[in-house]
């Protein structure tokens, strides 16, 4: 079962009265609703995941509304899902992972730019940068100049983030544009409350349908000769209306300085307005309530800019500084232009009082903070500040001395596959076929595989995109004596890989290897149903949900032979001897041309989401219930250690040596094992020592179990006193 959002879906039938208590990224969603959209798509990934989950399945609701939502195969499907608003007036929004989404899309959205939009369009984006990001370092701000598009970036306030969903839908009506709003992962699960309003049926919608479709009116498609005129619009008259309905309707916040004395100001991105506030805060220049003693002005829309809010906010000041996370430096550069036409020439600050890239947290604001009063505002006593940063530094070096005083050296965590992951154990195989045939070159792939190229498999030469490793091998192959090996999840394959990977290499008579991980999900952005997903009636077939579902869907497999593929390999992804022994032969096959093998096993949270609730429905009904559990026996392991190494499951560890004439420490199995059974089946395929055994834990035996396992226990004490004696 896919993980539930029921009680979300509830906060989106909220009315006009009704209070919302949640996460920003819901309220978001339910924002959508009370502006009247019409249609919804997007591609999955965090951090803005849940709207397009919540919208899925909260479709029954959305239906009444007259609502259409689609989850779409890949951000570009989503984004050309927009052209309904080229012509029509339907609002519309979408939501992907940013920034690698918007690559995706960037076609469509260009496309969609050049005409401009009658109806709004509202595109949210996970903008995953700093530190925390999991994606490439860069900004959705560079689509934004590119192509002529809206981008918002609200505070993170809930009731902010709200109206600028109203007011974004309303923006790009005014000005033709489309618009993008951007939200950190800070601004997605910020929580907090705001006073809904009722949602709004769309005019024309799936409940009130067009009768006729528009009339053809050339210039609304984006094709030469009209596209010369559309790239005057969006300056003429586009960019203009867009920065008029900003003054107007004051989306952009001017927040007074407490001492209009200091003469200093700073401008800031509103997706990071709290930890800017909290940097003045440690400096005394804040109240917990936002009010400062420097002017602020809030960028709630970060492109376009308005020259002149700009500019007058810099007049009459000693200077200025730019609070703008990332690089490169658009709105300093563009901040600077602005001053020097008017010739003001108030000092500006950002990127050489700040870090060019990287996340801008507390600590980094406030150190950039710091460095600008010094130099603008000598008598402001920043000493508490500076006080805090040092401590904050001290700590670490405190820590490295400590560990370093005791020779404690503190190794590497990478991320690591869940436990039982079915992914784990074709690494496993992949490093034993490779005894065999030596080393290969491994175009790797975004999604939970990833984690192969970490330790202990360090298994990946390159990642170019998501659903692209076998195209980007496409230019190595050729070059290499071996063959090569693309990895691609069931996400992957259907995202991109289908196409520009498989066609590609049919159509060129390629040489390659793919390995196909089909764990029946999208796993990597949070196990979202795909077209390979087990379908509710197979899952609802077996009886016992730990039965396996391979086979169920064998769509995979349909669509590589329709594309022509002639050497296809279906292995169930816990059989590391087979899976090696297939990986062995599609490397050494006298076959010449892409061979596929298509590696089966379910995601193991969505199959521990199965069992766990049958299971504890079974034990609540007496019933008797079974479970497998792995185990190591201390005194045949030798403690090499090899089985570690071979696996990386985070339940197969070490512990002390229980036997005082040995110094290596044992394997053992701790707590968490899911009985996978991947630990045996290396130790079979690799020859290791056979010291893991198998034991079935049985909860509300019947009696005869009872009574087999006590005549078995007494045999055992019998046999223990006579060894003993």
């Amino acid at each position: 079962m896919e993980v539930s959002f029921s009680q979300e879906i509830k906060s989106l039938a909220l009315g006009d009265g009704d209070t919302f208590h949640g996460e920003g990224i819901l309220a978001i969603t339910k924002a959508l609703l009370q502006s009247g959209v019409a249609y919804v798509g997007g591609y999955q990934g965090a951090p803005v995941s849940h709207l397009l989950d919540v919208m899925v399945q909260a479709k029954p609701y959305l239906d009444t509304l007259g609502v259409h939502v689609e989850a779409c195969s890949n951000e570009a499907s989503a984004a050309a899902m927009l052209g309904a608003s080229l012509h029509y007036p339907l609002r519309g929004a979408v939501t992907w992972k940013s920034i690698v989404g918007t690559n995706v899309a960037s076609d469509a959205l260009s496309n969609l730019a050049s005409p401009g939009v009658t109806g709004g369009v509202l595109i949210v984006v996970g903008e995953d940068y700093g530190e925390g990001a999991s994606v490439i370092q860069e900004r959705t701000h560079a689509y934004a100049l590119k192509s002529g598009m809206v981008l918002l970036d609200p505070r993170p306030e809930l009731s902010q983030m709200v109206a600028m969903v109203e007011q974004g839908f309303a923006l790009s009506e005014a000005s033709n544009m489309p618009a993008m709003m951007e939200l950190r992962i800070r601004a997605c699960h910020v929580r907090g409350s705001f006073a809904c309003k009722d949602n709004i049926a769309p005019a024309v919608s799936t409940r009130a349908l067009m009768t006729e479709p528009a009339k053809f009116d050339y210039m609304r498609l984006a094709h030469p000769p009209v596209t010369f005129r559309q790239e005057k619009l969006k300056v003429d008259q586009r960019i203009p209306a867009a920065r008029r309905y900003i003054v107007e309707h004051g989306l952009n916040e001017y927040m007074p300085a407490q001492r209009p004395e200091l003469k200093l100001g700073v401008v800031v991105q509103g997706g990071i307005y709290n930890a800017f506030i909290r940097a003045l805060q440690l400096c005394g220049l804040a109240d917990a309530f936002g009010n400062t003693d420097l002017d602020l002005l809030v960028l709630n829309v970060t492109y376009p800019l308005v020259p002149e809010q700009l500019s007058d906010f810099a007049l009459q000041k000693n200077a200025v500084l730019v609070v703008e996370e990332g690089q490169p430096e658009y709105i300093e550069q563009e901040f600077a232009l602005h001053l020097r036409r008017r010739d003001i020439q108030t000092p500006l600050h950002g990127k050489d009082l700040l870090p060019s890239g990287g996340e801008y947290n507390v600590e980094t604001l406030t150190a950039g903070l710091v460095a600008f009063l010094q130099k603008h505002a000598p008598q402001i006593d920043t000493r508490s500040a500076q006080t805090w940063l040092a401590a904050t530094q001290q700590r670490r070096s405190d820590i490295a001395s400590s560990l370093a005083a005791q020779q404690i050296t503190l190794s590497a965590r990478p991320p690591s596959f869940c436990v039982g992951c079915p992914e784990r154990p074709v690494f496993s195989a992949l490093k034993l076929a490779q005894q065999d045939v030596g080393p290969v070159h491994i175009a790797a792939d975004i999604g939970c595989h990833a984690l192969g190229t970490f330790e202990p498999f360090s298994s990946g030469h390159s990642i170019l995109g998501y659903g692209m490793s076998l195209a980007s091998r496409a230019g190595v192959s050729p070059m290499m004596q071996r063959r090569t090996l693309a990895i691609m999840g069931d996400g992957g394959f259907w995202h991109n890989g289908l196409l520009t990977g498989v066609q590609s290499a049919l159509f060129n008579g390629d040489d390659a290897v793919l390995l196909i991980f089909k764990n029946g999900y999208t796993s990597a952005t949070g196990t979202q149903d795909i077209i390979s997903t087990p379908s509710e009636a197979a899952k609802a077939q077996a009886a016992d949900p730990r039965l396996s579902l391979a086979g169920t869907n064998q769509t995979i497999e349909q669509a590589l032979k329709g594309l022509g593929v002639q050497w296809l390999r279906t292995v169930p992804s816990y059989h590391v001897q087979s899976m090696r022994d297939t990986l062995t032969e599609a490397f050494t096959s006298p076959f010449a041309g892409l061979k596929v093998i298509v590696a089966e096993g379910e995601c193991q949270l969505e199959r521990q989401r199965r069992i766990k609730p049958w299971l504890a429905q079974l034990l609540q009904k007496g019933e008797r219930v079974m479970r497998v559990k792995y185990g190591v026996d201390e005194d045949v392991c030798t403690g090499d250690h090899a089985c570690i190494r071979l696996s990386g499951c985070s339940t197969l560890t070490l512990k002390d040596n229980p036997d005082p004439l040995k110094v290596d420490p044992v394997a053992t199995v701790i707590d968490g094992c899911v009985g996978c059974g991947l630990c045996g089946e290396n130790a079979h395929a690799a020859t290791l020592c056979p010291s893991f055994y198998r034991a079935e834990v049985i909860q509300n035996p019947p009696w005869h179990e009872r009574l087999l396992a006590g005549l078995r226990a007494t045999l055992v004490r019998a046999l223990q006193t006579k060894v003993s004696a």
